[in-house]
């Protein structure tokens, strides 16, 4: 039997993770497939719900890391997920996305030798994404992880020019579709019971959806100003709508600590929200005129609900979504985001395509080829 271990942190690794997870349970006898969290997310909003809703056993092991700066979680969860390989000696190491704790366990895996002979190999799922951006953390661990990385598993044809052009192995790239979008697929029409709207006091379609986290945005009190100023002027351009808002709670923090408090909530029909578990948040997302967002995944999930998709970002990482989807990317380009909100709010927006492999099959795919490769 081998025996494997996935490593997550953060509330877009569960949505990855969690149908490979099921894949796996169908070769119970062939394959031990336990998860490791590392506490990357340690607000049981961002955490807890999404391991329930999304039918996930209790972790097998609970690094418990919590927050910090970039670098001092990555050695954090270097250091705790060391003594776990150690005591494991996994066969193999799944990876997913771009996060802290996704580098952070590659690089362990690339310096511990097992036998004397070779090191612990690491699948990356959702491998091959570039935004060309190194300014920006996800990118650093995007990069160095694909390095570190035997497999790769790519979501969309770009990931796959882009691992060729840098030099990797054909044989070590599988294009298998998204498996966030394997949870999305099975999961909609549980969302779709989800009581939020009755909650918030919204109609379909009737208001918009908005999420913010980036750095280069929470961060930094000119360009957060810039966007609650956006704000307010696509509330003037569709005064009936609603704007619906969960705020991360370190968005609260930056919000309070640059003074901008009471500027968000004097900005007319925003609703401001606590983190919402995965069903009320995807109920929102499914009945949204359209999503303002910087999050890298919701370009993903809005791509395939064809929903429409303002992301305030200079790039992407997933140029599927603007190329074929429904996402345009706008920066914080005021006067272009108001002339598609004024497009959307027409119905003369682009209606946009679902990307190939992207049917709800992804997690099946990796489970085979992982067992192939692995000759179990």
């Amino acid at each position: 039997m081998k025996k494997l271990l996935s490593v997550v942190g953060a509330r877009p690794n569960f949505m990855k993770m969690a149908p490979v997870h099921k894949e796996f349970k169908k070769y119970k006898s062939l394959i031990n497939h336990k998860i490791v969290h590392t506490g990357q997310h340690y607000d049981k909003k961002l955490s807890n719900v999404f391991f329930k809703e999304l039918e996930l056993p209790e972790p097998d092991i609970y690094l418990n890391v919590g927050s910090g700066t970039h670098s001092g979680q990555t050695a954090d969860v270097m250091m705790r997920f060391e003594e776990v390989v150690l005591k494991e000696k996994p066969d193999l190491v799944l990876v997913y996305g771009d996060v802290n704790s996704t580098i952070a366990a590659s690089l362990v895996c690339s310096k511990i030798v097992v036998n004397h002979t070779h090191t612990i190999p690491v699948a990356h799922i959702e491998s091959g994404l570039r935004s060309f951006d190194r300014s920006m953390p996800e990118e650093i661990n995007r990069i160095l992880t694909d390095r570190l990385s035997k497999f790769h598993f790519v979501t969309e044809i770009s990931g796959i020019k882009n691992l060729i052009q840098e030099g990797f192995d054909k044989n070590s790239i599988f294009f298998v579709g998204n498996t966030m979008i394997d949870s999305l697929k099975h999961y909609t029409g549980i969302a779709r019971k989800s009581k939020i709207l009755e909650e918030l006091c919204l109609s379909k379609k009737r208001y918009s959806l908005i999420t913010l986290h980036r750095p280069s945005n929470v961060d930094n009190k000119e360009n957060f100003g810039a966007i609650l100023k956006i704000l307010s002027d696509i509330q003037k351009t569709v005064p009936d709508f609603e704007m619906v808002f969960p705020v991360h709670p370190r968005t609260v923090k930056m919000l309070k600590s640059f003074g901008l408090d009471d500027e968000i909530y004097n900005i007319k029909n925003l609703i401001v929200t606590e983190p919402l578990g995965y069903f009320d948040f995807l109920n929102l997302m499914i009945n949204a005129s359209f999503v303002i967002t910087d999050s890298g995944g919701i370009q993903e999930e809005t791509t395939f609900l064809k929903i429409p998709c303002l992301t305030l970002r200079q790039n992407t990482e997933r140029p599927v979504t603007a190329k074929l989807g429904t996402n345009t990317i706008c920066g914080l380009d005021r006067s272009k985001i108001l002339r598609y909100v004024k497009k959307i709010k027409n119905k003369k927006y682009k209606r946009g395509k679902i990307p190939d492999l992207w049917d709800g099959k992804s997690a099946g795919r990796i489970a085979k080829f992982i067992l192939n490769k692995l000759s179990v």
